[in-house]
């Protein structure tokens, strides 16, 4: 939730839609307890084993090698005894029971029910298979990412809690959509600065007076728009002391508003005279009506003879008087309005709470401060013990999970080949064979990768479909639009076994490749040069083949006869099925043999295939 009254939606148009390069090569606080929730959406979409360590499985492979990100993932330690006391009247609340009255013990601290402890512990095990690494907070799990992303340890949060940015947070993500051109909805809080003129200690002021985690009800009376409103109205320096200062009762500006408004509204009596110009009932400008019926006024610009226009529906004058009487009013009807939301400050009992204040103010929210050099290491997974985790939770077969883990596991050795060239292999088993083309999806290109497997496997092995499909000639460019998966399980590395030899087909990071393989992209750009040339020349060759049968007189626009016309369509047909039959006498020929084939691979099932390749 973070901060109430749909404070989301007064951020939303400063959101920024970043694309999907937008993490690469950069560090991520990601607050796992917002992934685990999630969990219940996945169940309604589809059902699944333990649907939190499916999802934690597929976005973090996700995260790091499409999206290129080094996450860092923190989880909630023990809540505090306001967040206590708010989740327990938010529980009574939905289950409608008035909690106006109900007794709250001090220094309550409720634990989070053990089926939710349980998921978050499996996705931690999870998590550290992986190698990547994992902090607990001392309290909220938000807060420990703000205070990451403010002392520059992180490039930005991954979280729904909008009080991130109250703990100190300079760039959050609110969600994550794999499957699109702008995965990242991305707030700065340089964009809300200078947006709505709202900084750290501005907002939270508007969570004391609209209601947070930690204070579900705030100011009574009080919205999102009223409190934006308010806090405006302060620098950031002052805002909080203001709030002290008006539930006191002694406001120096609380007290001088309400002189002014003393002598305006209560005392007119005492108040200077104002003279007030007549208008005009007839035009509505200065002067009387008799006045411009004998002469025209300054106002309206007509000549004498023809006197005033007569004023429109909703006429407002602009003299001098009318601007500042105008003014006059709006101003004490501004001042009226902040004595209204000054005097339901006051009445509020215990307001502000000096305890939220200084929890959203303090920046130590982990167990180490900046000084203390906070080393944050990503190791490779391991791979055998997380496959054997899978087994015995998910029930997924060995051949499936090193399937899915090849992605992130080709990442980590383009970055190693990256940093130190070395004739090693991908999984011991797998080289760099060749780029096969551009991929293009939702606008974003990637390569192509072949790798093929150095371990021969069985000589028996027959082509299935596969093989079939690889044989069939690819295009060089090819645009992709898939589906948005609830679980965001990306698309599994394609198998091809070709001359019995295992291959396997990879999309990475152009830049990445580049960077590890540049002979391999250069060659790969040669070729494509070379084949775009022999289309041109091609082209060319069938551009003079049409000039020259244009040049022929046959060719020119001469309406044929009747007879003609109906002779030439015959013979055409009749050359048409003679070629026809000579092509259905060569399958014929060719039947047997292809028959055979398809039957052998229908023998075959892909997950057969997957276990001779991936075990």
């Amino acid at each position: 939730m973070g901060v109430g009254g749909k404070f989301w939606d007064l951020l939303k148009p400063y959101a920024r839609h970043e694309g999907p390069d937008f993490l690469r090569e950069k560090r991520v606080a990601v607050d796992l307890s917002y992934w685990i929730v999630q969990h219940e959406t996945a169940i309604k979409a589809t059902h699944v084993r333990k649907p939190h360590l499916r999802l934690t499985f597929f976005r973090t492979i996700n995260l790091f090698s499409k999206f290129g990100a080094l996450p860092v993932f923190v989880v909630d330690g023990t809540p505090s005894p306001l967040k206590s006391k708010a989740r327990i009247a938010r529980f009574f609340r939905f289950s409608g029971v008035d909690v106006s009255g109900l007794p709250v013990a001090e220094g309550v601290s409720a634990e989070r029910n053990k089926t939710f402890l349980k998921c978050v512990q499996e996705c931690v095990e999870l998590l550290e298979l992986f190698g990547m690494p994992v902090l607990k907070a001392n309290g909220e799990a938000e807060a420990l990412c703000a205070q990451l992303n403010a002392e520059g340890l992180v490039d930005a949060c991954i979280t729904a809690d909008s009080d991130a940015f109250l703990f100190g947070a300079k760039c959050v993500i609110k969600c994550v959509k794999p499957n699109t051109k702008e995965p990242f909805e991305c707030y700065h809080i340089s964009d809300v600065e200078a947006g709505l003129g709202l900084k750290r200690k501005h907002l939270i002021a508007i969570s004391l007076l609209v209601g947070n985690d930690h204070d579900l009800n705030g100011v009574q009376g009080i919205g999102l728009e009223k409190a934006l409103r308010f806090v405006q109205s302060f620098s950031e320096d002052e805002i909080l002391n203001q709030l002290h200062e008006i539930s006191n009762g002694n406001s120096p500006s609380l007290q001088i508003v309400s002189k002014v408004v003393d002598e305006i509204i209560l005392c007119p009596d005492e108040s200077p005279a104002r003279s007030k110009t007549s208008h005009c009932s007839f035009c509505g400008h200065p002067g009387s009506k008799r006045a411009h019926f004998k002469s025209s006024c300054e106002y309206c610009g007509t000549s004498t003879s023809q006197g005033c226009t007569r004023k429109a529906e909703g006429f407002k004058c602009n003299c001098s008087s009318c601007n500042k009487d105008r003014k006059e009013k709006e101003q004490q009807k501004h001042e009226n309005w902040h004595i209204k939301v000054c005097n339901k400050i006051s009445t509020e009992p215990n307001f502000p709470n000096d305890d939220i204040i200084r929890m959203y103010l303090c920046n130590k929210h982990g167990n180490f401060t900046a000084g203390d050099g906070l080393c944050l290491s990503w190791r490779c997974p391991d791979t055998e013990i997380l496959v054997d985790f899978l087994d015995f939770h998910q029930h997924w077969e060995p051949s499936y999970v090193r399937q899915r883990m090849l992605p992130m596991l080709s990442t980590i050795y383009l970055r190693e080949m990256a940093a130190k060239p070395e004739k090693t292999m991908l999984y011991g088993q797998y080289v760099f064979d060749s780029i096969q083309r551009v991929k293009i999806r939702y606008g974003h290109q990637s390569y192509v990768i072949r790798w093929r497997k150095v371990t021969s496997t069985a000589g028996s092995i027959v082509r299935t479909n596969s093989v079939e499909e690889s044989d069939k000639p690819q295009e060089e460019i090819v645009e992709i639009d898939e589906f948005i998966d609830h679980l965001d399980e990306d698309t599994a590395p394609q198998i091809h076994i070709d001359d019995e030899c295992c291959f396997l087909l990879t999309d990475e990071n152009m830049e990445l490749i580049r960077v590890a393989f540049p002979e391999e992209v250069e060659r790969f750009w040669h070729e494509k040069e070379l084949k775009a040339s022999k289309r041109r020349k091609g082209s060319g060759f069938k551009n003079e083949g049409s000039s020259e049968k244009s040049e022929s007189p046959k060719s020119k626009r001469v309406q044929l006869r009747l007879t003609e016309f109906y002779r030439s369509a015959k013979v055409a047909a009749i050359h048409a099925k003679q070629g026809d039959l000579a092509n259905n006498s060569e399958n014929q020929e060719d039947g047997p043999s292809k028959g055979k084939t398809k039957v052998s691979s229908s023998n075959l099932p892909k997950s057969v295939r997957r276990r001779l390749l991936f075990e």
